[in-house]
């Protein structure tokens, strides 16, 4: 595969299509990307970026509508690091990143959508949720126990329960698109095996044993129903207005590349123009011209 190749290559076919069915585990080709060296997917990811970059400062500038990013994944798939690359060209006036982990006392005393509300971009920004709403359609429907704290009226926690959550998102994303944010939905879907090399990776190497949590290992306990309460989400929520893109992530140079290739696609098809001055500003730029002797 050439850098060409590469560069315009149709991103659709990591899309979960509306009503299609998700098996995760079959899921991690990437083949022709990850044979690619490091240093051209480099170079792609860079120029992705400065088209990012300049994209945004178009929808900055319109400030009519915003773009919220969401990112899911298991532990070590490397969700931080594709935000930080991806977005390391983009002016951070531009853009917010909110991390979502575990919900405080104050906020479980409210719906379970609420939090998410004030973390919102504005119009003519980019807002990027680094874990999401579906963490309490994941997680919790993985340890139900974790319910209990979150003062819900009596009901059975059954598949019903979970299928309304996931219709209540499916409302909360169409919502958003109507009123002028575009939503667009990435899970990096590491190999259970390549998680266990970065785990390993986090202790052997005194720089990174920050990054480890003994919960990692016991949510890896757990991987076959992470991913069962992924696919359902994934199959219940993918909408033509609100998108998943499952990206493999066994090679992160190839998932960064694919990342930044669909949020440039997505942008470019939102296409955002710079205002057009009014009569009265363009008096103003005429008389502001003539003072600057330009």
């Amino acid at each position: 595969m050439n850098e060409a190749n590469a560069a315009s290559g149709d991103r659709t076919e990591f899309r979960v299509e509306p009503g299609s069915t998700v098996h995760l585990d079959a899921l991690h080709a990437c083949a022709e990307l990850a044979a690619l060296r490091s240093k051209q997917l480099r170079k792609l990811l860079t120029e992705q970026v400065r088209r990012f970059a300049r994209l945004q400062e178009r929808l900055y500038a319109e400030s009519s509508r915003a773009l919220l990013l969401v990112f899911q994944g298991m532990d070590a798939a490397g969700k931080d690091s594709t935000i930080k690359h991806v977005t390391s060209g983009v002016n951070p006036q531009g853009f917010r990143v909110t991390n979502f982990t575990r919900p405080t006392f104050k906020e479980m005393e409210y719906s379970w959508l609420q939090r998410h509300w004030p973390a919102l971009p504005e119009r003519g920004r980019i807002g990027i949720f680094n874990r999401s709403h579906y963490e309490e359609a994941v997680t919790l429907r993985v340890h139900p126990d974790l319910l209990a704290a979150r003062k819900l009226p009596p009901q059975p926690v059954d598949d019903n329960f979970w299928q309304e959550r996931l219709r209540d998102i499916v409302a909360f994303e169409r919502h958003l698109v109507r009123n002028g944010t575009t939503v667009v939905k990435f899970f990096l879907n590491v190999s259970k095996e390549e998680q266990r090399r970065r785990l390993i990776g986090r202790l052997n190497r005194p720089a990174k044993n920050w990054k480890f949590d003994p919960s990692d290992l016991a949510a890896r306990q757990h991987w076959d129903a992470y991913h069962r309460a992924y696919e359902a989400a994934f199959e219940a929520t993918s909408t033509a207005e609100a998108p998943w893109y499952i990206v493999p992530a066994d090679s992160k140079p190839a998932m960064r590349l694919i990342v930044a290739s669909i949020i440039v696609e997505t942008l470019t098809a939102m296409a955002p123009e710079f205002p057009k001055p009014d009569a009265k500003l363009l008096q103003a730029i005429s008389e502001a011209r003539e003072q600057l002797g330009a």
